[in-house]
């Protein structure tokens, strides 16, 4: 498997291509199969990739988007992945889009697991196009170093396509893809801007093991297209 590099010389300059580059993958998906999917990733990096996206006419009615990773928190929570996605991506065209969410009502996120796993079936699999970012402590989605969680999370034979987390290290229960239902995408991107984030993932690449740095397990078992800017 390969970490294949697209570096560019400012944030803006990748927006551009990178917008481009996964818009033409939606609608390749389209036409070779009706329907296409896109996973996201939370945070502040992608908010200005999800703005350039969401204006972008495509037939987006036939586009589904869900999260890698959701923190347990309502809706409304400034916290909340999906309210972020709601007010950056699913606007202008892209709010045409079928947003799947993966937070349910109940309390605790391990009781809904089930539900979270029912909507993502309904989704076009494997999904078009996966994008993940990284912490500065390597996680990748909820795949935290740090949680009780993290070796079923990477277990490639557990049969699950959700898991319930609890990091130590951030607040807030997760629910998160695990490892298998990340790599069921044909195009894994990671998305990361800044020095410090590069430096984080040549070491994780050289010298941690996938339990120590959990980003190294996607990229050891895909190949992964690392989109950066400083």
């Amino acid at each position: 498997m390969a970490l294949i590099t697209e570096a560019f010389d400012t944030p803006e300059r990748l927006t551009d291509a990178f917008a481009k580059k996964l818009i033409a993958l939606l609608e390749a998906g389209i036409k070779a199969r009706g329907r296409a999917s896109l996973v996201v990733s939370g945070g502040r990096t992608p908010v200005a990739l999800f703005k350039q996206l969401s204006l972008s006419d495509i037939p987006w009615d036939k586009v589904d988007i869900t999260l890698a990773d959701e923190r347990w928190v309502d809706e409304a929570d400034e916290a909340s992945n999906t309210k972020l996605v709601n007010e950056n991506l699913i606007q202008n065209y892209a709010s045409k889009a079928n947003f799947v969410t993966l937070k349910t009502a109940h309390d605790d996120a391990n009781e809904g697991i089930s539900e979270a796993e029912s909507r993502l079936a309904s989704l076009t699999q494997p999904f078009d196009a996966l994008i993940l970012g990284m912490g500065e402590d390597g996680h990748t989605a909820s795949l935290f170093p740090c949680s009780e969680q993290i070796k079923d999370g990477l277990n490639m034979s557990s049969g699950m396509i959700c898991i319930a987390v609890q990091p130590k290290t951030a607040p807030h229960q997760r629910i998160s893809l695990t490892l298998p239902a990340l790599l069921n995408s044909r195009n894994i991107f990671l998305h990361l801007t800044g020095e410090k984030k590069k430096a984080v993932l040549e070491d994780a690449i050289a010298n941690a093991t996938e339990i120590e740095k959990p980003i190294t397990a996607v990229i050891n078992r895909a190949d992964v297209t690392l989109v950066w800017a400083p």
